[in-house]
């Protein structure tokens, strides 16, 4: 989503969600259920109808990674976790409990630094790499 955003950001007009799935090789479907999370949180807006689309409702400036994270359900930060498939070994038990408190540390310092980004840092970087533009 961060990238639909950049490029929405950097072209004109309204994003259908036909052209953001192509963008993102998924579902017309998948892509207005993921973008109704940010409509509800008031970073995009859409119209139906004949051009109609998806358009930003704030400037990249104001919205951080955070933002955006949070607006699509605050989804795990880490493919890796506890496991359970021994509940009852002293093992697994201790294993668990140091890797939730690791990450649970380092999740949280990810989130922190998510809440210095902007979507308009970001964008800049695009531009300032050699080809750069959205």
């Amino acid at each position: 989503m961060l990238h639909v955003l950049i490029h929405m950001d950097a072209h004109a007009g309204r994003a259908t969600s036909d052209t953001i799935a192509q963008m993102l090789s998924t579902n017309p479907v998948v892509v207005r259920r993921t973008m109704a999370g940010l409509r509800d949180e008031g970073y995009v807006q859409s119209e139906k109808g004949h051009g109609g689309g998806w358009v930003l409702a704030r400037p990249l400036a104001a919205i951080t990674l955070l933002d955006i994270h949070r607006a699509l359900g605050s989804p795990s930060v880490f493919a890796i976790g506890a496991s359970n498939d021994h509940a009852e070994c002293l093992v697994e038990q201790a294993v668990n409990a140091e890797l939730g408190e690791a990450l649970r540390e380092a999740e949280a310092l990810l989130l922190a630094r998510f809440g210095r980004v902007t979507l308009a840092d970001l964008a800049r970087s695009v531009n300032a790499r050699p080809g750069g533009g959205a």
